[in-house]
Formats: structure tokens, C-alpha cells, sequence
């Protein structure tokens, strides 16, 4: 059991954790004993109906695994498990006239998780990264990608705001391949004082090691994709052109950069699955079909390396998906990561999945994070080994190909990053992901002492 209420009780002092704190967990129990009340109150058909829900849950996590994991007639099953279960929960509630009690149920159980998580994040909310004052760059540098993000750079004029608060502007020439990290280090050579980056993940990097060689200050503009890392550093993912406030009034943040080998990575470290999938000369253009292709064999081993990976003191045997992040992500989602809350904790997260069968697969669809076939930890060097000399390996989105073994390590508050001065999610506590989520820490919370102590 984790020490969540202890720490909360230390930070309210002599009245206890935090009221509202306090308040949201017995919200969360409230909530959570009525959806059983609710239950009950229809009898054995309730419990029925609820027992039936869940395997129909179990079924579709049953025929998802097998539409990805399996060719032919068992693929064809699992595509009709995964669509025909939840339709068949629902043609049975209906016939047995607990539909509404369904839906009642549901969003019962759904105000409780959510104000369970709310009430854990009330009781420890996170710190923000600290930033520090220094003076805006004299000769600042931006190497921007006109062609990431669908063309944010020429869309937003993110080149003429630059010039006009004074930055120099490289624009890469995306017909031929361009050596990044040279030019940055060309720039730097010049008299550049500032190094930034308006293109996707990869380049940020890139440049972002050059920025930590010569001490310089690194600037983040939201012009890729999916913009991560901006987002993790509270920028405004929308509109990448605030980014550029930083350079006439901004502040500075120290922050991890993580190392690959001898890449640098701001993001993720893929191996397994996915840094296989994404090799494929197909993938950029069609991305489902390649990967259904290849899912079955990599998933049941009759493709691409045996992975082993030592990570903080813990081995994780034969992973067929392992993502390592620069800072751990707020929920173990191997779907949906979230964001960080921090960037400057000096440790890497450590995602890895094994899931060998359709009980299996059924199983994480219950327990989640609990899941035996997950295995989340954290740990300030990571080593992958594998039965074969070099391995498919995506960096931040980026395919690449390492000799094993492979070595992910971090440098804890190496980079400097300038960042405006507002920033739209600079403040964690409006971050949407609580702590891992435990009943027993929500239960705890909710009953915890409210009284002076002596």
C-alpha cells in the first residue's frame, strides 16, 4: 500500500489531508456503493446483467487479440467478437429490461473513478517545474522543417515572427537528407546563443544534444505532429506560434534529455512490435494493413528478435512491446500514455507488454494496469539485449537500426529549455491523469483523521 494519506496528512498539518481531498474520496465511495446498490436493488437479474457485461468485455478483448495476433479464420472470429460482444450486451440488457440499469450503473461507476483519481491528486497534487529568470538571447538560432506537421511553419508564419523578434532562421530543404545536428552546430560556430527547433520530435532532439554540448538554451516550437514533448513542457500544442513569445519574454526550465546509444531522445525508446512495424518501407502509406500483416508473427515469436531487458534491478523476459520514456508518463496506457508531469525527475520510464494468449489479453482488459502482462516500473538505465547483432529500434517516432546491445540512459537536468513565460498547461494540477489509482488509498483517505493533533 502506498503512503498517499500519510503524505497528505503531513501537508495539511494539524487538520489532516486536505478537505477537499477528503471530500472527493467519499464521493468516490458514495458513488461506488450506489452502483452496487443499484445492482441490488434488481436482484439476481442485475447481478446478471453485470456479470454478463463484464464477459462481454472479456470476449471483445478476446477477439481483438485475435484479429491482431492471428491470420484467416481466426482473425475473421476475432473481428466478430470484438463487434458482435458489446451489441449482444446490450440486445440482452434491452430484452431483459436492464438497459437503464446498465447505463445507471456505468455512469455511477464512472463518477467514481473519477473522483477517486481526483481525490489521490488533491491529496498529493504534483509540484510544477521550477523555472529561473534569464535574459532573452541576443542571436538566437530556429531550424524549422516547412514540411512537419502538414506544413505548421508556412500555415502559422512561424519564419516571419522569428525574424521579427530578431531570430535567425535556417529552413531545412526537405528534398534532400539534411545533416541537422551539423547545421546547429554550424549555428553555434556563427555566434548563435539560443538553439530551437520548429519541426517533429526527432529534430528537437537532435538539435537539443547540440544545445547540452555548448550550454546554450534550446527553444521548442509546436510545429510537428503530435508534439509531445511541447506538450509535456505545457506549450500550446494549437497555436505554435506563442511558442516564439519565449524570445522576447520567457523563462527557463532545466530538464532530462534521454540518450539511445549515441542518439538522443526527448520522447520514447521503442523496441519489439512496433519499432518492427515501423521499419517497413509500406507502413508510412498504409499503416493498418502493414501492421496487421505483421502483428501475428512478431506477437507469437516467429519474427524478429528474442528481447531481453534489465532495467533498475528487474528483468523483463521476452517483451513483445518494451517502451522506455524520458521520465515516466502519469498512467501505464500502452494506448494512450497521456503526458509526463515531470521532466526533470532523472529516471526513465519503463513500459513493457507480454501477452501470450486470449485469457491473457481478456485480462488486461479487466485488471488494466494491474495485468500480469504489463509490467511498469522506472529506473535510471535500461539494457536490452537480443539474439541477434542489431535490432529495430524507434526513436521519438523515428526508425532506426542499433547494434546490441542497446543502452537508454538519461542525463538528468542537462538541457536548458526557454519557454514563455505563460504557457497553457504549465500547472499539473490541470493535467487530466491522477496517480495510479488504489481503493485502498481512496478508502484511507476518505475515513483519515480530521481532528487537531495534540
Amino acid at each position: 500500500m502506498t503512503d498517499v494519506v500519510e503524505r497528505a496528512e503531513r501537508a495539511g498539518g494539524a487538520d489532516g489531508p486536505d478537505p477537499i481531498a477528503r471530500l472527493l474520496a467519499r464521493a468516490a465511495l458514495l458513488c461506488a456503493v450506489a452502483a452496487v446498490v443499484a445492482i441490488a436493488f434488481t436482484g439476481l437479474q442485475g447481478v446478471l446483467t453485470v456479470v454478463a457485461e463484464l464477459a462481454g468485455l472479456a470476449v471483445t478483448a478476446i477477439g481483438v487479440w485475435w484479429a491482431i495476433a492471428r491470420r484467416g479464420v481466426l482473425r475473421a472470429v476475432g473481428v466478430v467478437l470484438a463487434v458482435g460482444a458489446p451489441v449482444a450486451v446490450v440486445v440482452l440488457a434491452f430484452h431483459a429490461h436492464t438497459l437503464l440499469l446498465s447505463v445507471i450503473v456505468l455512469l455511477l461507476w464512472l463518477a467514481a473513478l473519477a473522483c477517486a483519481r481526483a481525490a489521490l491528486w488533491a491529496a498529493r497534487p504534483p509540484k510544477p517545474m521550477p523555472v529561473r529568470e534569464t535574459p532573452p538571447p541576443r542571436r538566437p538560432v530556429l531550424i524549422m522543417n516547412p514540411k512537419s506537421g502538414g506544413g505548421k511553419v508556412e500555415r502559422f508564419r512561424l519564419a516571419e515572427r522569428a525574424e521579427e523578434l530578431g531570430a535567425e532562421v535556417i529552413l531545412l530543404d526537405t528534398s534532400a537528407e539534411q545533416d541537422v545536428a551539423g547545421l546547429a552546430r554550424q549555428a553555434v560556430a556563427d555566434g548563435a546563443d539560443l538553439l530551437g527547433v520548429a519541426g517533429g520530435d526527432g529534430t528537437q532532439a537532435l538539435v537539443a544534444a547540440v544545445a547540452v554540448e555548448h550550454g546554450l538554451p534550446f527553444l521548442v516550437v509546436s510545429a510537428g505532429t503530435r508534439n509531445h514533448f511541447a506538450m509535456d513542457l505545457g506549450l500550446d500544442r494549437d497555436d505554435p506560434a506563442t511558442c516564439l513569445d519565449a524570445l522576447r519574454d520567457g523563462v527557463e526550465l532545466t530538464v532530462d534529455l534521454g540518450r539511445v546509444g549515441d542518439r538522443p531522445f526527448v520522447n520514447t525508446v521503442s523496441f519489439g512490435a512496433y519499432a518492427a512495424i515501423v521499419q517497413s518501407p509500406e507502413y508510412r502509406d498504409a499503416k493498418t494493413a502493414t501492421a496487421l500483416d505483421a502483428l501475428p508473427d512478431l506477437l507469437m515469436g516467429a519474427d524478429g528478435p528474442h528481447l531481453t531487458a534489465d532495467a533498475g534491478g528487474r528483468r523483463l523476459e521476452a517483451p513483445q512491446a518494451l517502451l522506455v520514456s524520458n521520465n515516466p508518463y502519469a498512467r501505464a496506457d500502452p494506448v494512450g500514455l497521456g503526458r509526463r508531469p515531470r521532466l526533470d525527475q532523472g529516471v526513465l520510464g519503463v513500459l513493457g507488454i507480454r501477452v501470450d494468449s486470449a485469457a491473457q489479453a481478456a485480462e488486461l482488459a479487466l485488471r488494466g494496469e494491474r495485468a500480469t502482462g504489463l509490467t511498469v516500473l522506472s529506473a535510471r538505465r535500461v539494457t536490452v539485449h537480443a539474439d541477434a547483432p542489431e535490432i529495430p529500434v524507434a526513436v521519438d517516432g523515428e526508425a532506426l537500426t542499433l547494434p546490441t546491445p542497446v543502452v537508454c540512459s538519461l542525463a538528468g537536468g542537462a538541457l536548458r529549455v526557454r519557454v514563455p513565460r505563460d504557457r497553457p498547461g504549465a500547472d499539473p494540477a490541470q493535467q487530466p491523469h491522477a496517480p495510479r489509482l488504489d481503493w485502498r488509498d481512496v478508502t484511507r483517505l476518505a475515513f483519515a483523521r480530521t481532528e487537531a493533533r495534540a
